[in-house]
C-alpha cells in the first residue's frame, strides 16, 4: 500500500465538474467549455451563484455571474415546475434592456441543474449598506437612489408586450455598483401583469409588501408601496419586518430622522398609503415628485462627502501569519498542542505550527475534504473523512495512517468522537460508528438520504439532520426514537442544551426540539436558508443565515439582536471572552460583541469564507476559499 503521508507537492488537476460538500461547483470547474468558476458569491436553498470568467475572451478578463438552480425534486411534475419557473426568470431578464437590470448572456439546463449566465455586478446591496454604520444614510443619497429605482420600475411597468411587476422591492434586492448607481437584482418572482384574471398566491417579503399583495394581488402600485417601505427603512433604520404590518403611518420618518425634509417624507408616506388608489399611480409620477425636491446643501465645505466617506469606511487589521495551501479551504481548523490541523479541497489534511504558521506535514486522501477533523487524544488519533468515501485514523504528530474505513459513500459530514468511536454520516445515507482502536465498524444506521449534518451525541442517543429535511433521534440499539420534520434539508448540525436540541434548516428557520419526545418547542424564521450550525452560550443561541445576518436569540426564541454582513453566513460562530467570531461570503472575518451585536473588528480576505473559527490562546484561526489559513489577534 502506498504511504499517502507526504511533504508539500502539487495537487492533481481539478475535474471539469468537481463539486463541493453542498453540491456547489469548485473553483476551476468549467461549464459549457466556456465559464471557469472563480468563487461562490452566494448560497441558497435552490443552488448557488458563482463568479466566473468567460473563456471566450482569453486576452481580457470578462467576469460573469452564473446562477445555478438545483433540480433535485423526486416528483416529475415538481421537477418540471421548478425548471419552468427558472426558465421564466431567464425569459424575463432576456426581454429587458435597462441600465439598472443585469444583462443575461446564456441559459442552459443539465440533468439535475440549470444555469443562468448574466452580467456580474461588482457592488453591495442596500441592506449591507444599512449595516455599515449606526448613523443615518445621507438623505440626498437616498433620494438619488429613489429616483433611479422609480426609473427602472417605470420601465418594467410599461414594458411591451407585457408590463412586469417586480413584487419584491426591498433593500437586499437593490445593489449599488462601483459607479454608485442602483441595480435591481433577483427577478425570481417578477411576473407579467394581468389587470384581470385569477388571483395569485401570497408572495413577496413581509413588511415591504402592500396589503393587497397579502391577498395574492399585485399591480404596479404594489411595487410603489414597496419602494416607500424601502425608503422608510433606509431613512429611519427601522426594519419593517420587525414591526407590525402596515404601521408606517404610526412611525413618521422625521420623528426618527429630523434631517429628512417634510417634502421627502410626504412623498414616501403617500407611496405607503394602505389604499392603493391613494398612492402614486405610476413610478414615473413618483419619480417626478422626487425630482422637485431641492437638493440639500452641506453646512460646511465637504460635509456631504465626509458623511458619505464615513458611511463606507471599514475596520482594518493585519494577520499574525498566513499559510497558503493549494485549493479552497471550506472546512474548519482544529488546534491541539501547538499544531493547527486543517483540510483543503486539494485533498490534503495539513498540520501547521500554531505559533508561526510554518508547515509541518500533510496527509493526502483521494478526493476533497469538506469536513472538520476531530481528535481522540486518548488514542493519539486525528480523524478525517473525505469525499473518497473513507474515514482515516491518523497519528497526531506524524499524520501516519493507522487505519482507514471505507464508508461506501462520500463523507461530507464532520465527525464526533464519543463512546470509543468516531461517528459521522455519508452521502449514501448511513450514520457510521467506527471503533477508534482498530477502524472497524460495529454500529451504523441507514436513512436512505444523504447525511451532511454532524451528529450530536448524548449518553444513549444520536441526533442528526438529513438532506430530506429530517432531524432524527436514534438510540444506541439503533432504534428510531423520533423524527422531527423540517420543510427543507437539515445540513446544520444540532447542539443540545438543557434537554433541547437547536438546529437550523434550509427552510430558513432555527428549530428548538425537545430531546425527549422530538416535538417542536419553537422556531424562528430568518430571511434565507440556514447552513450554519447554532451555538449556545450563556443562555443565548447564536446562528448565521444565508440572509447575511448573525442572529442572537434567547432560549425562548426571541430575537435579542442581529448583525448584518455583506454576504451570506455559512460559517458557524465561535465564542471567546465575550465576543463572537465568524466568516461571511463577503470575504470577511468578523468579531462582534456577544451581548450587543456591535462590530469589534473585521478582517478582509481574498475569498468567501465558509470555514468556522478555532480560538486558542487569544488567537483566531480560520480558513478562506482564497486558499489561505489566517491567524488573527482575537
Amino acid at each position: 500500500m502506498v504511504d499517502s503521508t507526504q511533504k508539500f507537492s502539487n495537487p492533481p488537476p481539478l475535474p471539469p465538474h468537481s463539486s463541493g460538500s453542498d453540491g456547489s461547483l469548485q473553483s476551476g470547474s468549467v461549464l459549457q467549455n466556456r465559464y471557469r468558476i472563480i468563487s461562490v458569491l452566494g448560497v441558497g436553498g435552490m443552488g448557488s451563484v458563482y463568479l466566473a470568467r468567460d473563456l471566450h475572451f482569453p486576452n481580457v478578463v470578462r467576469n460573469v455571474a452564473v446562477k445555478e438552480m438545483l433540480n433535485m425534486q423526486a416528483d416529475t411534475a415538481l421537477r418540471e415546475l421548478t425548471l419552468r419557473n427558472f426558465e421564466r426568470e431567464s425569459d424575463v431578464l432576456a426581454s429587458l434592456t435597462h441600465p439598472a437590470v443585469p444583462k443575461i448572456f446564456e441559459y442552459f439546463p443539465t440533468k439535475d441543474k440549470a444555469y443562468l449566465v448574466m452580467e456580474y455586478i461588482d457592488g453591495k446591496d442596500l441592506e449591507a449598506e444599512l449595516a455599515r454604520t449606526t448613523e443615518f444614510i445621507p438623505t440626498d443619497m437616498v433620494r438619488r437612489w429613489a429616483i433611479e429605482l422609480c426609473d427602472v420600475l417605470s420601465y418594467l411597468h410599461t414594458h411591451q408586450p407585457e408590463p412586469i411587476i417586480f413584487r419584491d422591492v426591498k433593500p437586499s434586492n437593490i445593489m449599488i455598483d462601483k459607479s454608485g448607481r442602483i441595480r435591481l437584482i433577483d427577478f425570481g418572482i417578477a411576473k407579467p401583469f394581468q389587470a384581470s384574471g385569477p388571483k395569485g398566491t401570497l408572495i413577496g417579503t413581509e413588511g415591504y409588501s402592500p396589503p393587497e399583495q397579502y391577498k395574492g394581488e399585485a399591480s404596479p402600485v404594489s411595487d410603489i408601496y414597496a419602494v416607500g417601505a424601502t425608503l422608510h427603512h433606509l431613512l429611519t433604520r427601522r426594519d419593517p419586518r420587525m414591526e407590525a404590518p402596515f404601521t408606517f403611518m404610526e412611525r413618521p420618518i422625521r420623528v426618527t430622522n429630523p434631517k429628512v425634509s417634510a417634502e421627502f417624507e410626504a412623498i414616501i408616506m403617500k407611496a405607503l398609503s394602505p389604499e392603493s388608489g391613494a398612492r402614486y399611480q405610476s413610478a414615473a409620477e413618483m419619480k417626478a415628485a422626487l425630482e422637485t425636491i431641492d437638493r440639500p446643501v452641506a453646512t460646511t465645505p465637504g460635509a456631504a462627502a465626509a458623511a458619505e466617506q464615513a458611511f463606507i469606511d471599514e475596520s482594518k487589521m493585519k494577520a499574525l501569519w498566513t499559510a497558503k495551501v493549494e485549493d479552497e479551504i471550506r472546512s474548519s481548523p482544529i488546534v491541539f498542542k501547538g499544531i493547527v490541523y486543517i483540510a483543503a479541497y486539494d485533498n490534503n489534511l495539513y498540520a501547521f505550527n500554531a505559533a508561526d504558521g510554518k508547515p509541518i506535514i500533510k496527509f493526502a486522501t483521494e478526493d476533497g475534504i469538506p469536513g472538520t477533523p476531530s481528535i481522540a487524544a486518548e488514542e493519539n488519533l486525528i480523524l478525517i473523512g473525505s469525499e473518497d468515501h473513507k474515514m482515516y485514523g491518523l497519528e497526531l504528530r506524524t499524520l501516519k495512517k493507522r487505519w482507514e474505513f471505507d464508508s461506501g459513500g462520500a463523507i461530507r459530514s464532520s465527525s464526533i468522537v464519543e463512546h470509543g468511536h468516531v461517528f459521522f454520516g455519508n452521502d449514501s445515507g448511513t450514520l457510521h460508528g467506527v471503533r477508534l482502536h482498530d477502524g472497524k465498524s460495529d454500529w451504523n444506521y441507514s436513512v436512505g438520504t444523504a447525511i451532511r449534518s454532524r451528529p450530536a451525541v448524548t449518553e444513549d442517543r444520536f441526533l442528526f439532520g438529513t438532506e430530506s429535511g429530517d432531524l432524527l433521534c436514534v438510540d444506541l440499539n439503533r432504534s428510531l426514537k423520533w423524527r422531527f420534520k423540517a420543510k427543507r434539508a437539515v445540513t446544520s448540525s444540532p447542539v443540545i442544551f438543557d434537554g433541547i436540541a437547536y438546529v437550523g434548516a434550509m427552510d430558513g428557520q432555527i428549530h428548538a426540539v425537545a430531546v425527549d419526545g422530538g416535538y417542536g418547542i419553537w422556531h424562528f424564521r430568518t430571511g434565507k436558508a440556514i447552513v450554519s450550525s447554532p451555538i449556545v452560550v450563556e443562555k443565548m443561541v447564536y446562528v448565521g443565515s444565508a440572509d447575511g445576518y448573525l442572529y442572537a436569540l434567547d432560549l425562548n426564541g426571541k430575537e435579542q439582536w442581529k448583525f448584518k454582513t455583506d454576504g451570506q453566513i455559512v460559517s458557524t460562530p465561535a465564542y471567546f471572552n465575550g465576543a463572537l467570531y465568524f466568516g461571511s461570503t463577503d470575504k470577511k472575518v468578523y468579531s462582534i460583541d456577544a451581548k450587543r451585536g456591535r462590530l469589534r473588528w473585521a478582517f478582509e480576505t481574498d475569498g468567501p469564507i465558509t470555514s468556522s473559527a478555532a480560538i486558542v490562546d487569544n488567537i483566531v484561526y480560520i480558513g478562506s476559499t482564497d486558499k489561505v489559513l489566517y491567524a488573527l489577534n482575537a
